[in-house]
C-alpha cells in the first residue's frame, strides 16, 4: 500500500483496513512493529519510510545518485 501511494501519507487506519480481513482485530501498535521491521529490511536499498506524526507513514522516493 505504501508503494502504491509513494510520496503520499498513508494512515495507520488505512493500513489496517488494507491488511486484515473484516472482523479480524489488529491494533495500531502492531502496525508500528511491522513498519519498523520493514524499515530495517529497506535500509540497504536507501528507501525511507517516514512517520508523519498524527497522520501516518510516508514512503519517500529514493534520491538519484
Amino acid at each position: 500500500m505504501l508503494v502504491l501511494r509513494i510520496g503520499r501519507v498513508v494512515s495507520k487506519e488505512d493500513l489496517v483496513a488494507h491488511l486484515v480481513d473484516e472482523g479480524d482485530a489488529i491494533n495500531a501498535g502492531a502496525i508500528e512493529v511491522y513498519v519498523h521491521r520493514l524499515r530495517k529490511k529497506l535500509e540497504d536499498a536507501q528507501i525511507l519510510i517516514r512517520t508523519v506524526r498524527g497522520l501516518g507513514y510516508l514512503l519517500e522516493k529514493p534520491r538519484a545518485s
